[in-house]
């Protein structure tokens, strides 16, 4: 094994959960710069550039030949693995209608991360081999480069940078996928030409905290990230200290986030975010509180409730997605999810060194991150609420907010999209039914 090669035991035991750590350091620094670059260079380009990053390194990291080595390449993978993930999540966000975005944001983007996971015990109850399993792994990432010539850009990014002619070209691609004829004028002229004599505005990572609003669901945003996010993966990598056997609680755990996506999906799709995410973030933390009152002797129990809570947190974890990319306006969405995500990676740094709490009491972990749980869950009742409301695409509609506390304010709709935004906005009243327009669904 990896240990044995490089002696990571006795004396260097440290270096293992110190390489797991350095990978979610990259990661916390691909979320940092994944945003920005995506919000300035394009969602597309990000996300192509980074899974070749991520593909690349991976394959280096097979021939390693020390621990070094493989832990600074881990870094690198980590920073690609996340860059993709949140340019992917945002593009998916930006190019689809509403109901299919949500749809794509739970089911699509996350159950395929669980059977993907599901196939990492799988993979690695038939491949002992360290080297070959890595390979094995990194090698489906070459499946992703067809990809670049079906995966538009988004109109909506490329709007905000006025390229009005691109996004255009997107749109009647779409309709004509979709067997809707397209209208001779789809974006207003007048207004492309107004919008074109202004300077477009750059916008950088301070614009997040630029506004007291603003600030505040930055701030909000920020901890109950991190803090699922230690819940999310001190579960994850717990899993080995359970009773049994490691590799099916390994699968368990990825089982049962089927039914969670599953769960997150139908709560996003008729209920508010933050009662929905609030009473998953209570399951979650409440049942890993009660785990040290069920008897020793009684272990599947045990595994029931740690999976039981590990289904909690999974959703939430699913529906903060959606809700802080809903919160956010189009020109910043990007840096808003990555920021968010970049505060997540701060929790799962540190989740190893929850889990190695496990040595001085079993218990500990699952107290403090089901307090921590529960706690998120009454921050998240202090959010806004965007259920049922268009994305905004501007600061200036993202800050219609009302009250006069900190915390006591909900978001107010956003005004009416400009003619060019609402070619692609997708709208699901009984009259557009009954009139369909050009992209009733924004699919490829």
């Amino acid at each position: 094994s990896l240990n044995l090669q490089w002696n990571l035991v006795c004396d260097n035991d440290w270096k293992g959960p110190l390489s797991t750590s350095l990978f979610f350091v990259g990661v916390l620094l691909g979320s940092f710069l994944s945003g920005q670059l995506s919000d300035k260079f394009g969602r597309k380009n990000v996300l192509f550039a980074t899974l070749a990053m991520q593909t690349g390194f991976s394959f280096i990291q097979v021939f390693s030949t020390s621990w070094e080595m493989f832990s600074v390449f881990f870094l690198l993978v980590g920073m690609g693995q996340i860059s993709n993930y949140v340019a992917a999540f945002v593009l998916g966000t930006e190019i689809l209608g509403k109901s299919i975005r949500v749809l794509f944001c739970t089911l699509g983007v996350c159950i395929f991360y669980a059977f993907g996971y599901m196939l990492l015990p799988l993979c690695a109850y038939f491949i002992r081999d360290w080297r070959m399993l890595l390979l094995a792994l990194t090698l489906p990432g070459l499946l992703c480069i067809p990809l670049w010539w079906v995966i538009p850009e988004s109109p909506r990014w490329l709007i905000s940078q006025g390229r009005f002619e691109e996004a255009e070209d997107i749109i009647r691609k779409a309709a004509k996928t979709n067997g809707i004829t397209a209208p001779d004028v789809i974006l207003d002229r007048r207004e492309l030409q107004d919008l074109n004599s202004q300077k477009q505005q750059t916008y950088t990572i301070l614009d997040l905290v630029k506004t007291r609003n603003i600030l505040t669901i930055t701030v909000m945003s920020v901890l109950l990230w991190m803090i699922i996010s230690v819940g999310y993966f001190g579960l994850s990598l717990d899993t080995p200290n359970l009773h049994g056997d490691v590799y099916v609680n390994c699968f368990l755990s990825a089982v049962i986030e089927v039914p969670a996506y599953v769960i997150s999906w139908l709560l996003l799709r008729n209920l508010p975010r933050r009662y929905s995410m609030a009473a998953a973030l209570f399951l979650g933390g409440c049942v890993l509180l009660f785990l040290q009152l069920v008897p020793s002797h009684i272990r599947a129990l045990s595994v029931l409730l740690v999976m039981l809570g590990k289904f909690g947190i999974t959703s939430a974890f699913a529906m903060v997605y959606v809700y802080t990319a809903e919160l956010y306006p189009t020109v910043v969405r990007n840096m808003g999810v990555g920021a968010s995500s970049m505060a997540s990676r701060l929790g799962s740094i540190l989740s190893p060194y929850f889990v190695y709490l496990g040595a001085y009491d079993r218990f500990l972990p699952y107290i403090l991150m089901g307090s921590l749980t529960v706690l998120s869950g009454i921050l998240t009742l202090f959010l806004p609420e965007s259920y049922g409301m268009p994305l905004p695409d501007t600061i200036e509609q993202m800050l219609l907010v009302k009250g006069d506390s900190l915390f006591s304010f909900s978001l107010l709709p956003p005004p009416p999209p400009p003619p060019l935004t609402a070619a692609i906005t997708t709208r699901d009243s009984k009259e557009e039914e009954e009139n369909p327009e050009i992209l009733k669904s924004t699919s490829f």
